[in-house]
């Protein structure tokens, strides 16, 4: 697999490389610099809970109600990789607001058969479902199908009314967002999902709801989480996210932790490390306590899917 998100890749990749050496031994890392029109302070320690989990990568937050950022590098969350199963979300949405779909519970029929080598063996997924279904087990066929009928001209279309990635829909497959050169950075990860949050994508509103309650994933003591994972492969890194926001109270908490480790480690932690990293950055912050008993209990009910 040859391409220009190769190149990007990589370039990512020896950054946080660079960056993380470069940090390490700091107790702290606050420096002050500016997204666009935004102000965000960049926490280089941060990548010390990358390094525990033997991968690179790099984690932006916005605390919305202070319009605060936070991230690990101010560099690397500008540059885009392919989005993964996180495209499910704005998938989601092209697909209700281009009427493929009436609704999150229409049942998409089981195609008969997938390709396990590109997507794994799992059975489980191997049947009729819902669109809402699908998008908690993260069915990667249903969402293909779905591709399949929305076509590139109205992905082109949609994608750039909301502002949503590279625009590179060059790859052939009909899922371009997890191969190809499609890609989208931590970054406009954050800016799409604070649009959606707010209803401020000119997308109807009801679909709009429609999609952030689908993403509901589980309900803390005193927080919702609103996500999706996403993991794929390019060349020989894999790729994971979890990117979504957490209401708490009086206050919305987004996210975007992107992560690459090599393929040859066959580390079986880098699933569970996407969540587990962004739920410690959170609690460093002090916007959340995932530590206390009931929050422990309740971090066990997340299934980390594709």
């Amino acid at each position: 697999m040859k391409n220009s998100l190769i190149f990007f890749v990589y370039s990512l990749f020896c950054i946080l490389f660079t960056h993380s050496n470069t940090a390490s031994g700091q107790q702290t890392g606050e420096v002050k610099t500016s997204f666009r029109n935004d102000s965000v302070t960049v926490r280089e320690e941060f990548n010390r809970y990358f390094e525990n989990k033997h991968a690179k990568g790099d984690i932006l937050i916005l605390d919305l109600q202070n319009n605060k950022w936070f991230a690990s590098d101010a560099k690397s969350v500008y540059v885009p990789a392919l989005p993964a199963s996180t495209f499910k979300i704005i998938n989601l949405l092209i697909a209700l607001e281009s009427k493929v779909i009436a609704d999150e519970n229409q049942v998409v029929k089981w195609i008969g058969q997938t390709d396990t080598v590109k997507y794994g063996y799992r059975p489980d997924i191997y049947r009729d479902m819902t669109v809402k279904e699908a998008f908690e087990k993260s069915a990667g066929w249903v969402f293909v199908e779905l591709s399949k009928k929305i076509g590139k001209k109205n992905y082109q279309h949609y994608l750039s009314l909301a502002g949503y990635g590279n625009a590179d829909l060059s790859e052939t497959d009909p899922d371009f967002w997890n191969f190809g050169n499609f890609g989208i950075s931590p970054y406009n990860q954050v800016d799409f999902l604070r649009k959606l949050y707010l209803e401020q994508l000119p997308f109807e509103k009801r679909h709009m709801q429609t999609v952030k309650r689908v993403m509901l994933s589980n309900e803390y003591p005193d927080a919702e989480v609103h996500a999706k994972t996403g993991w794929t492969r390019i060349d020989g890194l894999n790729i994971g996210w979890w990117v979504g926001y957490i209401e708490k109270q009086k206050n919305t908490y987004l996210f975007a932790t992107r992560l690459f480790q090599d393929r040859d480690r066959k580390d079986p932690g880098f699933g569970p490390s996407r969540k587990e990293i962004t739920r410690a950055v959170l609690e460093e912050l002090e916007f959340l306590n995932f530590s206390s008993p009931s929050a422990k209990t309740s971090t066990l009910i997340i299934q980390s899917h594709l």
